[in-house]
């Protein structure tokens, strides 16, 4: 499995909102590396799904 590229222009065309939990660790990666790339922490969380979906073992 190739490793995750976060891409700055993947805008979704339509959104559900749902609340999601997750550690505080979790949290301050992500948030670390929406501030690096310069785009949403939703949008972090979009790439890291979208990825892990495309990849998961069957």
């Amino acid at each position: 499995m190739g490793k995750l590229k976060i891409v700055i222009n993947n805008k979704t065309k339509d959104s559900i909102t749902r609340t999601i939990r997750m550690s505080g660790d979790t949290y301050d990666k992500i948030t670390a590396i929406a501030e690096k790339k310069g785009i949403s922490f939703n949008n972090v969380i979009n790439q890291l799904i979208e990825y892990g979906l495309d990849n998961l073992a069957e």
